[in-house]
């Protein structure tokens, strides 16, 4: 996961120190990007550029004509040089869209990617009705994005956000705020689901499931999550087997498990919550047709035990 080795990518002064125009920042800055080999040069210029000068995206054609100063394309440039050693663009402006939402993310915690948003629909088809007083668990919280989508989709609905990261805690928290959802979420500090007490009728979870071996070869841009979010151990099932020794004790007698899974896995994690006494639901598939999330529910055993 070493990043690419590229030269630097300096933005040249275009025109005089006083006559370079945001149309021609922008064509040099998505230039630089596809010399670099980015899939999205334009795209990503633009959105780099924006927040560099303190704009929207859609600020960018109604000010094309804007001059930009020497310092700001410094900035730019700066900012360019950054994607084109394929650092993420959520990672270098911290934002990124979930479910349509805003989420702050720093280098604390895992970026939340359209993947996981299978997690969130898998939930919401398995409910009977929206509106309902619920209590949700989110194991591995991270960012939030998983607890604070369906809480927004939720509006009866309160949830614990429970990390082991105390960095990730408050990037949590502070998405929870800007959300306007900081009644309804709280969140611990705490390995899994260690002295957690009551039952939830929603348990979410994406766990670090990338094999230790598998690590290196994933992509650079991969490479700028933490590294305690994506070690999964030596098989990638370590962390599902400290959540199905948890799961039981926790799940309401009606309520739902959905475990995001890495390709592959889905199978194994399946046999691991139905040694714990939990039923299999579904298999979801995301919308690259790869097995995405575990649905679960309490089985006999769970509910004999409840």
């Amino acid at each position: 996961m070493a990043a690419a080795t590229l030269e630097p990518v300096v933005l040249e002064p275009v025109g005089s120190e006083t006559d370079a125009d945001l149309d021609s920042v922008l064509r040099g800055a998505a230039a630089r990007l596809g010399a670099a080999g980015i899939d999205s040069p334009r795209l990503d210029a633009r959105v780099l550029v924006a927040h560099a000068l303190g704009l929207s995206p859609g600020d960018l054609v109604l000010r094309h004509r804007r001059l930009v100063a020497p310092a700001e394309r410094r900035l730019i440039a700066r900012l360019i040089e950054r994607r084109a050693r394929r650092e993420p663009v959520s990672r270098i402006v911290r934002r990124r869209e979930f479910w349509s939402l805003p989420f702050r993310v720093t280098p604390a915690t895992l970026d939340p990617r359209p993947d996981s948003e299978t997690v969130i629909s898998a939930v919401l088809e398995a409910l009977p009705a929206r509106d309902a007083a619920m209590r949700l668990l989110d194991l591995g919280t991270g960012t939030g994005c998983l607890l604070l989508a369906l809480l927004s989709e939720l509006p009866c609905a309160s949830g614990i956000g429970v990390d082991v990261s105390p960095a990730a805690l408050r990037v949590a928290r502070a998405n929870a705020g800007a959300l306007g959802l900081k009644a309804r979420a709280r969140f611990r500090h705490g390995v899994w689901a260690d002295g957690l007490r009551g039952r939830f009728d929603v348990i979410l979870s994406n766990p670090p499931y990338i094999p230790t071996d598998g690590l290196a070869a994933l992509p650079t841009e991969v490479g700028f999550d933490p590294v305690a979010a994506l070690d999964g151990g030596p098989d990638g099932l370590v962390c599902y087997r400290a959540l199905g020794e948890a799961l039981p004790r926790l799940l309401a007698p009606d309520g739902i498990v959905a475990l995001e899974v890495g390709a592959g896995l889905a199978t194994a994690v399946a046999a691991i919550m139905t040694r714990q006494g939990l039923r299999i639901a579904k298999i979801v598939r995301d919308l690259a047709n790869n097995e995405r999330v575990v649905v679960a529910r309490p089985g006999a055993r769970a509910r004999t035990a409840a």
